[in-house]
């Protein structure tokens, strides 16, 4: 008879057999004892997770001439023929290979048919994620309200690619990855009835190897028997399935912990010249630290190691090293394992993670007894000591001279930033009132209006109570009602770069602003005018060339000082002529 491989020889043929998936199991039991099953189930997970095994376990329960029963009997003809697949009735579909419309079209055709010799027609579409759009949506109406004897069951490894269409109208059941207990458990029964030697050890580095599928441990099983004979051995369950030792990990460790980076260099070397794959040695470096992390945190939980055994030199080891320690080694082979996926040169990665990890000197330090002292910290401690001695002598033998001092300059610091007020550029504002133009400032106030519209709201806002009182060819005085807006103003580089191209776009001039609160503004213009004579009236009744100069700007001034129209009624003015407008107070 031609050989067959573990995982077709022992497939479970029961719920009882199969590992693991009790939240499935229970379900689909309790539903075929209530005789409430649906017409549509959705088997999601990772490879080798018992899928097809519960699909076909599901469909002999349905049949079973004893059942529908929540464990079929596997011994009448019906489940005979669906155990050795030549049963009519139960459909298995490759969606992998058959994923076009015609082979769909096929399989609805024929549903409508009532089963020859069964109480169920059972559809299993298998990898069903591989269907074409088209596919999906031939088999959409039928998977919703097909026959009263017709049941689906989908199964897939990645049902994100189902459109939400199809999930809706199914069961879903979600398979989980099997625990490395469920894997060894099921390896001991097959051994068993082989009758093979083997060792908990040697199982549990398969299991390991395995990563939660049992189809995937099963068959690394059937290679290290085909290699080893009738007796396991943990050397040769390493060489088959191209894992590390605990001997091998535990001298990298001492190398990495004694900071010896030819020891850890050359055995990353020796690993990979016996063909050990660089991501995989990666993986199990992080399995490694992270069951050294568990042994220093929680040794009681001796079950949850994955690579390491819960003997006395693991857990020695555990305690040399520091928890940030560990977290600091998983953190680094982590980030190298994603750098080495775009790579081509994996091995340099790995051995720049290592000594990485090498030269972590600030927390390669041994753990110490609650008695011991670190000589370094000490002597760190005593220089600190002394040098706040030193300060308390300098503080107390200056504290007379320097207390009227050190008070008075805080406040002063304070006060500045509390009570900062805005500079007066007197000077450049004589200069523009020397120079000021009815011109300038009416084409100013003409276009204010249309250019607090280019600001932005934020700098609008800040501008709305302002307004230009003089201008000269090349700069004007912007008037601010409150101080605090002036600062705000004039601190803003933005607002100042928005407003001088906003002048120039509208005038055509770039004028400089010169921000004065209202204040300061009255003072200095009092002052232009005392300073220049423009107060003084003639006593006759003649005006000299200069009197009549100084009257026309003292007229000026008083102009500017009039209340400033409303911008966008100047605006409104502008666009529509003072005729058509008509201002009302509300």
């Amino acid at each position: 008879m031609v050989y067959q491989a573990f995982y077709r020889v022992y497939r479970p043929q029961s719920f009882t057999e199969m590992s693991g998936q009790h939240h499935v199991k229970q379900t689909l039991q309790n539903a075929l004892l209530h005789n409430k099953t649906t017409h549509a189930y959705l088997f999601s997970g990772p490879r080798g997770t018992g899928k097809t095994s519960a699909a076909k376990i599901f469909a002999k329960a349905l049949n079973c001439e004893k059942g529908p029963t929540n464990e079929p009997c596997n011994e009448c003809q019906t489940c005979i023929t669906i155990t050795e697949g030549s049963n009519t009735d139960v459909i298995e579909f490759d969606a992998a290979s058959n994923s076009r419309v015609e082979e769909m079209r096929d399989i609805i055709e024929k549903v409508r048919f009532a089963p020859s010799n069964s109480r169920f027609k059972v559809y299993i579409i298998d990898e069903v994620h591989m269907l074409s759009n088209s596919a999906f949506n031939a088999l959409l109406k039928t998977l919703e309200e097909p026959p009263a004897h017709v049941v689906f069951i989908l199964a897939t490894t990645e049902p994100h690619k189902l459109p939400l269409t199809i999930i809706s109208r199914c069961q879903r059941f979600d398979f989980k990855p099997l625990t490395s207990s469920d894997i060894i458990e099921r390896m001991k029964t097959v051994l068993a009835d082989a009758e093979i030697e083997s060792d908990e050890n040697t199982l549990k580095v398969i299991a390991q190897a395995a990563s939660g599928g049992m189809r995937d441990a099963l068959s690394m099983l059937d290679q290290v028997v085909s290699f080893s004979g009738e007796r396991l051995t943990v050397e040769d369950a390493l060489l088959v399935t191209g894992a590390i030792g605990e001997e091998i990990f535990y001298q990298l460790a001492k190398a990495l912990q004694e900071k010896d980076a030819g020891t850890v260099l050359s055995l990353l070397d020796e690993l990979i010249t016996e063909g050990k794959d660089v991501s995989r040695l990666a993986e199990d470096l992080i399995t490694f630290f992270r069951d050294l992390l568990l042994l220093r945190s929680a040794p009681e939980l001796k079950d949850l190691l994955e690579l390491v055994s819960a003997d006395e030199r693991f857990i020695e080891l555990a305690k040399e090293f520091e928890q940030e320690t560990l977290y600091t080694f998983i953190d680094i082979l982590s980030k190298t394992q994603q750098e080495m996926r775009f790579s081509n040169h994996a091995k340099v990665y790995v051995e720049s993670a290592l000594l990485k990890m090498i030269h972590l000197e600030p927390q390669h330090v041994p753990a110490q007894s609650a008695g011991a002292v670190n000589p370094d910290l000490l002597n760190k401690v005593e220089q600190l000591e002394r040098m706040v001695g030193q300060l308390q002598q300098q503080l107390q033998a200056g504290a007379q001279a320097s207390g009227n001092q050190a008070p008075s300059a805080q406040p002063r610091r304070n006060a500045s930033k509390a009570t900062q007020t805005v500079r007066i550029p007197t000077g450049k504002i004589h200069g523009i009132l020397k120079a000021a133009t009815k011109t300038d400032i009416q084409a100013i106030r003409e276009n204010w209006a249309g250019m607090l519209q280019m600001l932005q709201k934020s700098h609008a806002a800040l501008l709305n109570e302002a307004e230009p009182v003089a201008a000269s060819e090349n700069a004007f005085i912007l008037k601010f009602k409150y101080e605090i807006h002036c600062l705000m103003a004039s601190e803003n580089p933005s607002l100042r770069a928005g407003l001088t191209d906003a002048l120039s776009t509208r005038t055509g001039k770039p004028y400089e602003v010169i921000y004065v609160p209202e204040e300061p503004w009255l003072k200095v213009r009092a002052d232009f005018i005392r300073s220049n004579g423009l107060d003084k009236q003639s006593d006759t009744g003649q005006e000299s060339p200069e009197e009549q100069v100084a009257h026309e700007m003292m007229d000026f001034l008083q102009e500017a000082e009039q209340e400033t129209a409303d911008p966008f009624v100047a605006e409104a003015e502008k666009l529509f002529g003072k005729d058509f407008i008509e201002v009302h107070d509300d």
